[in-house]
């Protein structure tokens, strides 16, 4: 109800240009550096030192909040701008990055961001031992890290753990592609993506009260490093 982007300039010649998101908690000035609060709480800092600091948004873990202290907690509280006090705009992932360290990437060394020496993994599909997360058409199997009890995220499990949280900005359920990965993966996964963000639309706009609590729905933009697939992901979502 509250939420618009507006562009305010743009940089001729090129894709370049300055924003502003505007949400019910405050405005956003964009691009922009979101300070990443996982559970609640920027280490080592205050809330009122992270504003002093010039920081307009922060971003919380919807994983590890659901581990503890537990999103219906964290809803009972007020949400998270009371819980945290924080009273400006906020995010919360998805945990859709748990997918991807807890999962294929954990003990291999690889990461979501390119590297120009990285070589092509095609065991990157296999689950290794020391996984904690796997990936099914329906969800993420988790092992937590606290206790390693088993838990599962299905995109309509993560948009009400969000909803109960009640973040300004929530991030639709995806699968964070690894790098490297052969193009054969990177497809499954952009498909995976897609089909789950079907998913995280369906549920948040069935859900009584989403929009009392003026939240918003933003998608994943996925495709690793192929080109035809990045645009592809960019379409899909547009």
């Amino acid at each position: 109800k509250q939420f618009k982007f507006n562009i305010k300039s743009r940089l001729s010649g090129t894709l370049a240009r300055r924003g502003e998101i505007i949400t019910p908690n405050g405005t956003i000035q964009t691009p922009a550096f979101i300070v990443v609060g996982t559970k609640a709480t920027v280490k080592t800092m205050t809330p009122e030192q992270v504003k002093d600091a010039g920081a307009e948004a922060t971003l919380c873990n919807t994983y590890h909040l659901y581990l503890q202290p537990g999103d219906e907690l964290v809803s009972q509280a007020g949400g998270l701008h009371k819980f945290m006090n924080w009273s400006g705009p906020m995010f919360t992932d998805s945990g859709g990055f748990q997918a991807f360290s807890l999962g294929v990437a954990m003990g291999r060394g690889i990461n979501k961001v390119a590297d120009a020496d990285a070589k092509e993994d095609s065991s990157l599909a296999k689950t290794r031992g020391n996984q904690v997360a796997k990936i099914t058409d329906d969800g993420v199997k988790f092992k937590s890290i606290i206790d390693g009890s088993a838990h599962f995220f299905s995109p309509e499990r993560s948009i009400q753990i969000q909803h109960n949280l009640g973040a300004d900005v929530m991030m639709a359920f995806d699968e964070c592609t690894p790098f490297p990965c052969e193009y054969t993966y990177a497809k499954k996964s952009l498909k995976l993506t897609h089909r789950w963000l079907d998913r995280c639309i369906s549920r948040f706009n069935a859900t009584d009260g989403f929009y009392d609590y003026n939240q918003f729905l933003f998608p994943i933009v996925q495709g690793s490093v192929y080109k035809d697939l990045r645009i592809e992901s960019a379409n899909y979502i547009s």
